[in-house]
């Protein structure tokens, strides 16, 4: 596992978003593909926040009509991003300290290349701690 790389365990593609995109369609999006966060990205996929399945329970207790409410409005803006090449523990240690459950994956230009979640970290471990079949 120390071996082991962000980009070895990260999801890609990342799924993306706007900043205008309706809360409505991102959630639709997010329960299509069975994932839990969408990275909303400006230009050149540069990430600009994160919007979460716990934020869309924010737009739910706001009773914000969530057609009418944009991931913008309640998306994570202070966001902790990771390298593909940084090493896994150290990325985990990352999500940890900053007490995140994903953390958009960026290349050196700080463009957005895939995602880390703790999915991936237990995924990865769970991989690293298999017996050997055979």
């Amino acid at each position: 596992m120390t071996d082991t790389l962000v980009s070895d365990a990260m999801t890609t593609p990342m799924l993306t978003l706007d900043a205008e995109t309706p809360v409505d369609e991102a959630a639709r999006g997010m329960l299509e593909a069975g994932i839990k966060s969408v990275v909303v990205v400006g230009e050149a996929c540069r990430p600009e926040g994160i919007f979460t399945s716990t934020d869309a329970v924010r737009v739910a207790a706001d009773a914000t009509p969530a057609d009418e409410a944009t991931v913008g409005a309640y998306m994570t803006t202070d966001v902790e991003t990771v390298r593909p090449d940084d090493p896994l523990t150290v990325a985990a240690r990352q999500m940890v300290d900053a007490d995140i459950s994903h953390a958009p994956v960026t290349d050196a230009d700080g463009n957005g290349v895939g995602i880390l979640t703790t999915t991936d970290l237990a995924e990865a471990l769970s991989a690293a701690d298999a017996p050997i079949q055979g």
